[in-house]
């Protein structure tokens, strides 16, 4: 079945609404505003009196995920358009307040709020806490410790939500309240087992009672952060993030119980493709509410490689399909993380209106908490073309690609010359503006296979984030490589990232004695290593994927000495003999280039001996 054509046959058939599209857009949170640096994990509902309260952390030092955090919310008398000031509903006071889910009881008013609390530290548990307003989230009560919604062997990880909860509207458990959260164990042999639970209330959300609870159907199924919708027959289709071994990054199970029980344990949903990140559902429309289709929405990010291009996405079949991110409606093509959906009314002319409460950003994720009032009419409005691809390079001077079979081209950019090298010359930069680029092409794309990346680095810098090479992309689940120096804190650091997980790699040592050093990276099916002068230093668990997961929605070149975007400090130091090979090379390979400079072949897909620079064609 294919979605696009059910929507476009019911549009020519008149069943489904014919209002103009129309959307508006308002920042809500702004990084570096009200007393904090930034602002995450929005969550969004409508009060009974037709509020919007849109709820986030206040982070207040940095961006990070645990510190002094703040639960904090705005308020939209007018369905979005405009937002007033600020109020602290839980204050961390040097804790980490946050993952709000929120729920309105539509019977009685009361807005009822779960978060989870840490110690801002790092160290310490993480639990569940209940607050609640019966003035439509003016005042709050003091946060309670939901006890009975933890089991004592969920000492891993617990997380609230984090994305609005459901009241329950049909069938013998309507009125019910009902949340979701996710939480970890560890078994006995040290791996972590993840589950998602839920959690119901059937007195408005004073006593709560743990229900379903369930991991993956298979063990490459890893369970995370849940969002939840109900379908027309009752019962509840839950969603999850997954960051797993399995094909694709959401997994889904049903209760048919009114959350008490699942049906099956979770199972995968490739087609819903997007990047390891936090999503969110919403009942649009329902044929049992006298409307003429049953319509399901579904937003997050569409770049499978990267944190952008959120997208809101429907099923007409109850979840049982979904459109592709083409078929589904882009909001911004730009940064986009975590995200909530509301329904704010259904007008007489403009349909039924809805809204995205989103982390974006113009230069960078997280500079904002966007709010988009959108009506239906506007979902279904063609997206036009992704941004252009990245421009071809400027032209400038070259140093030639001495692997037998690419010839790639590699551009020196701001001045670089050549010097004394580990073997013959190498390229010097000089810690403002050089750099060597290597325009993205299918030669250098390692998609996901096996790679050995190597070079040798020579520098003496004491401060700075000092790159010695970055493919691709940059940002928060970006598929990307990269590996920098960080001499202030004695360490090497670096990522292998596919958008499905990452490789964190960090090295002791800065290495930045003036001396040459050997640096290889290599990923195998199973393992990301780094060898620094023949040791190994870092190995670690390779994330499923390829390194150029989302190319489609454009790809940088690959940068030494450099970032792709132009940010942080760039090399200042000496380079020689990079190379890009497309498989892992032996132990007894690495050694030969390492103590003799051998020009070992076999998937050689780079090789910069950095022996001349041609002047600019």
């Amino acid at each position: 079945m294919v979605i696009a054509a059910m929507a476009a046959a019911l549009l020519i058939s008149g069943t489904a609404h014919a209002a103009e599209p129309y959307h508006e857009e308002q920042a809500v949170y702004t990084a570096k505003t009200d007393g904090y640096f930034c602002f995450r994990i929005p969550a969004i509902v409508k009060a009974t009196n037709g509020d919007l309260l849109a709820f986030a952390e206040g982070r207040i030092n940095n961006c990070d995920d645990r510190g002094d955090i703040d639960l904090v919310l705005k308020r939209s008398h007018d369905g979005g358009r405009t937002w007033g000031p600020l109020q602290v509903v839980s204050r961390g006071n040097g804790d980490t307040h946050g993952n709000p889910m929120p729920i309105v009881d539509e019977q009685t008013g009361r807005v009822v709020l779960f978060t989870t609390h840490n110690p801002g530290t790092g160290s310490g548990g993480r639990d569940p806490y209940l607050q609640v307003s019966d003035d439509h989230g003016a005042t709050w009560s003091a946060p309670r410790k939901m006890t009975e919604l933890i089991l004592p062997e969920w000492t891993a990880w617990y997380a609230t939500g984090p994305v609005h909860a459901i009241q329950l509207k049909r069938g013998p458990h309507a009125g019910r309240l009902v949340m979701s959260a996710n939480h970890e164990s560890f078994a006995p042999d040290g791996r972590r087992l993840a589950g998602i639970h839920l959690g119901y209330s059937d007195d408005g959300g004073d006593t709560w009672h743990l229900g379903a609870s369930a991991g993956g159907a298979a063990d490459d199924i890893f369970v995370n952060e849940s969002t939840l919708v109900e379908l027309t027959d009752g019962r509840i289709y839950v969603n999850v993030r997954e960051a797993g071994t399995a094909e694709g990054t959401r997994a889904y199970a049903i209760s048919s119980d009114g959350g008490e029980s699942y049906d099956a344990p979770f199972q995968m949903v490739p087609e819903l493709t997007m990047p390891v990140v936090q999503a969110a559902l919403l009942r649009l429309t329902a044929t049992d509410e006298g409307d003429a289709r049953d319509r399901i929405l579904f937003s997050g990010p569409a770049n499978p490689g990267k944190r952008e291009a959120l997208t809101i996405r429907s099923s007409y079949d109850e979840a049982q399909t979904w459109q592709t991110w083409q078929e589904g409606k882009v909001i911004s093509w730009g940064p986009g993380g975590y995200s909530d959906l509301v329904k704010i009314e259904t007008d007489p002319v403009a349909g039924p209106v809805a809204g995205v409460l989103y982390e974006g950003g113009v230069a960078a994720l997280y500079e904002v908490i966007q709010f988009v009032r959108f009506n239906e009419a506007y979902l279904d409005t063609p997206n036009g073309s992704p941004p252009d691809l990245p421009p071809p390079p400027e032209p400038g001077p070259t140093t030639p690609d001495a692997a037998p079979r690419y010839d790639n081209t590699a551009y020196v950019r701001g001045g670089a010359t050549l010097t004394e090298g580990r073997y013959g010359t190498g390229i010097a930069l000089d810690g403002v503006d050089d750099h060597v680029e290597v325009p993205y092409n299918p030669d250098v794309d390692l998609g996901d296979d096996e790679f050995t990346i190597m070079t040798w680095f020579r520098y003496s810098e004491t401060t700075g984030n000092i790159v010695i090479w970055w493919f691709h992309q940059v940002g928060t689940g970006a598929a990307q490589i990269w590996l920098r120096a960080e001499p202030a804190s004695n360490r090497i650091r670096g990522v292998v990232g596919t958008g499905q997980g990452d490789a964190n790699i960090t090295i002791a040592g800065a290495y930045n004695d003036g001396l040459w050093h050997h640096v290889a990276m290599q990923r195998t099916a199973t393992r990301v290593t780094v060898f620094i002068d023949g040791a190994t230093v870092a190995n670690l668990a390779a994330p499923r994927g390829s390194v150029t997961t989302g190319k489609e929605f454009g790809i940088h070149s690959i940068y030494l000495g450099r970032r792709v975007d132009g940010l942080n400090n760039p090399f200042r130091g000496t380079l020689d003999e990079f190379r890009i090979y497309g498989r892992a090379l032996t132990p007894e390979e690495l050694r030969d280039i390492r103590e003799h400079n051998v020009p070992i072949a076999g998937q050689l897909r780079l090789r910069l001996p950095f022996a001349t620079i041609n002047p600019q064609q």
